[in-house]
């Protein structure tokens, strides 16, 4: 067959360039198939340029296939093939092809360090820059940029890079600044990140990456109103606003949780044609998700993009999994993903997951355990494994938990933190504070929200000397300031163990303004030690704050309930109505067989309604006999006008009880049974569930809104402390 004039190689040579330009799939497989027919004459120009095409278009097997059919391979032809494994996550494979290749040149090295950067694998990436520099081979921006990226969890290392670039004339390259810049930001150093973007505009080297760059830094740092003046002199300058910077300044808004702000820009993107971009889009429901409180308009954002990616998908799952009563959305998200033909990452299994824990559902959290194992992920695995970590211990399996701990083959502060916590919420506090000091030892450094459950795990087991040697420990050995979480928990240490006073002088001497976190602190701690006086006060200071919240007033109601203080009580619940505040109904849910069987109190819809109260009388008996004395205190009703026959049926039917009787006649014998309830587990519930435990032999677990309860053979894993 007659071969091609060069007139027409050259056509054919253009028609390709078009076809990886356009990402053109079907028409290159055309020309690729007129090169095999020996049209074109044999090229390792051509052939590099089909690897290209395949490895532009994500078909990996067609690349492989490209390369290794090219008959004289050089260094290009590696280079393209390293960044398509690389772009597909297979840095081993990556590394072996570079190893294999006869002189690698800059590029070689640039793809693979910037692979590995991706993957924020330091150590791999500062071998392969000590290579370049003893080859001599040049640096150029990418390979410093590439390499600040991998080494930017080290602040230290950073400086020292940083230094070596301003000493060697590099800071020239924009991409290197950017690099330097983004590290500072996100390690918490705002002013050496402002210093740097401040010298790239004195040198002259400043690009649209950068000032999207310091936007982002701006909203990590929550300064908001900086971040947006940034934007405004962008525009001034002329310089091209893209999607990218869009979606920069929506992040500052979100960080500061600036709504009113955050729909103008919203307005003014609608009016440029910005608003129908997907990663504009995922700006836009982020900001909605977690300032809007609601999803109502991430919804109708998400209908507005012609084309959603992978990212907005899992924004949207994110969104949905931060509030527990739309976590069913998310999982139907996640589903409806894979039918539009989306293969999940590593983001979606985190966001996922993070349903998973919402919901309490450890059939659906195993599914998407073995998904997530069948998937395959060795893309920030460590982030998945986390997450799981996290979604077994909220779901009252804190061995599974520990299980999958054990088996990751990195730990990281995440890592440790959701273990820490899993341990707090389920009462092992030894175990807790035992991890907490194995996190010292090998140098991972702690960080707020470790302080957060190492102070949790003390005030649930009343530690309060370790508490409060915990508690200095994060500003005078890590610069930590504490925040009103730890406040909170300090407060919540005290109050547990009695010590009201003391807790109340925290919230006196703190340096910021007490919230309504502290006072419902307080609160819950007078109610636990019958302190009514101080009560009042900590609930007129939660109610000056937030108004329409329930929690207050139904505290306070009950506190003077259960000291018999029958018209303070019924004066709190009049309040309540003519202020239009209604209390969240308590209620409780088993899963059995795939299935959610949520209880009320004084319940009479469930199907099997009949034969759990007659098994809860049996089971009344059997509890009396064995010591069992109703304290119908719980029962929060006026002795004077209900007796206390009434008063103990109505407390036989609180809905954790029944919960817990539905799922001991369901399940076989020996079976665990996990129970969660929507507000704190009452008095006698406690005591009544303990001795159920020892009665039936069961393991139950009742997962309440402060912690997990583990009942067994008639003793809680909160030890009475709670």
């Amino acid at each position: 067959m007659q071969c091609m004039y060069p007139f027409q190689v050259q056509t054919f040579r253009n028609l390709l360039k078009v076809c990886i330009a356009q990402r053109d799939l079907i028409t290159g497989k055309t020309l690729h198939a007129l090169y095999f027919k020996s049209l074109i004459p044999p090229s390792t120009y051509l052939s590099n340029h089909f690897t290209l095409l395949y490895s532009k278009c994500g078909s990996l097997h067609s690349a492989q296939t490209s390369f290794h059919l090219t008959q004289h391979p050089n260094v290009f032809s590696y280079n393209t093939l390293i960044n398509a494994y690389a772009k597909h996550s297979l840095i081993h494979l990556a590394h072996q092809l570079f190893d294999e290749i006869p002189q690698p040149d800059i590029v070689s090295y640039n793809t693979l360090i910037a692979a590995y950067a991706d993957r924020g694998e330091c150590g791999p990436v500062l071998r392969l820059f000590e290579e370049v520099r003893e080859l001599d081979l040049g640096l150029d921006g990418f390979t410093l940029s590439g390499v600040i990226t991998a080494c930017g969890d080290d602040v230290g290392l950073v400086r020292q890079l940083h230094c070596f670039v301003v000493m060697c004339g590099y800071d020239g390259y924009a991409s290197v600044n950017n690099a330097v810049l983004a590290c500072y930001s996100r390690k918490g150093f705002f002013n050496e990140a402002k210093r740097v973007f401040r010298e790239m505009g004195e040198g002259g080297v400043r690009d649209e990456v950068s000032w999207n760059a310091m936007i982002v830094a701006c909203g990590q740092h929550r300064e908001g109103l900086e971040a947006v003046g940034l934007f405004i002199e962008m525009v001034r300058k002329g310089l091209k606003v893209d999607m990218f910077t869009m979606a920069s300044v929506l992040n500052a808004f979100t960080c500061v949780k600036d709504l009113v702000g955050g729909m103008q820009f919203h307005g003014m993107m609608v009016k440029s044609g910005f608003h129908g971009n997907s990663h504009v889009g995922s700006g836009l429901i982020d900001l909605y998700s977690k300032c809007a409180g609601g999803m109502v308009e991430c919804r109708k954002v998400f209908e507005e993009i012609c084309a959603p990616d992978l990212v907005l998908w899992n924004t949207m799952i994110s969104g949905f999994s931060q509030y527990e009563d739309l976590s069913e959305d998310g999982l139907w998200c996640f589903q409806e993903m894979q039918r539009k033909g989306f293969r999940p990452d590593d983001c979606s299994f985190v966001c996922v997951t993070s349903a998973c824990s919402n919901l309490s559902s450890p059939s659906v959290g195993k599914q998407v355990h073995a998904l997530a194992i069948k998937s395959d992920i060795s893309y920030n695995r460590i982030s998945v494994d986390n997450a799981l970590v996290a979604m077994y211990s909220r779901c009252g399996n804190v061995q599974d938990a520990r299980k999958v701990f054990d088996t990751m083959t990195q730990h990281n502060t995440v890592s440790l933190n959701s273990m820490i916590a899993g341990y707090a919420q389920h009462g092992v506090e030894a175990e807790s504070l035992r991890l907490f000091e194995l996190m010292l030892q090998k140098d991972i450094a702690p960080n707020s929200i470790t302080f957060i459950s190492v102070l949790s795990a003390c005030a649930h087991t009343g530690k309060v000397e370790e508490g409060q040697k915990y508690f200095n420990m994060m500003k005078e050995k890590f610069g930590i300031e504490p925040e009103a979480e730890h406040f909170s928990c300090m407060i919540d240490l005290l109050g547990r163990a009695g010590k009201l006073r003391e807790a109340e002088r925290i919230i006196e001497t703190m340096p910021f303004n007490p919230g309504s976190i502290e006072w419902a602190s307080l609160l819950g701690a007078c109610r636990k030690h019958g302190n009514v006086e101080l009560a009042v006060k900590a609930a007129n200071e939660f109610l000056r704050l937030e108004p329409y919240n329930a929690a207050p007033y139904v505290m306070l109601s009950n506190m003077y309930a259960s000291a018999s203080r029958w018209e303070e009580a019924a004066n709190i619940k009049r309040m309540m109505r003519g202020r239009g505040v209604k209390k969240k109904p308590g209620c409780s849910w088993i899963e059995i067989d795939k299935k959610v069987h949520v209880f009320v109190a004084e319940d009479t819809s469930h199907p099997m309604i009949k034969e759990i109260h007659l098994y809860m009388e049996e089971l009344l008996r059997k509890m009396k006999q064995a010591g069992y004395v109703p304290d119908i205190r719980w029962a929060l009703v006026n002795a004077e006008e209900i007796e206390r026959n009434e008063r103990e049926r109505r407390l036989l039917n609180h809905s954790e009880k029944l919960a817990v009787a539905f799922g001991l006649i369901s399940t076989e014998e020996g079976v665990p049974i996990l129970i969660v309830k929507n507000l704190r587990i009452c008095g006698d519930c406690h005591n009544a569930i303990k001795h159920i435990s020892a009665i039936t032999g069961r393991e139950i677990t009742v997962r309440d809104t402060h912690r997990f309860h583990c009942f067994k053979e008639g003793q809680c894993s909160c030890r009475d402390y709670w």
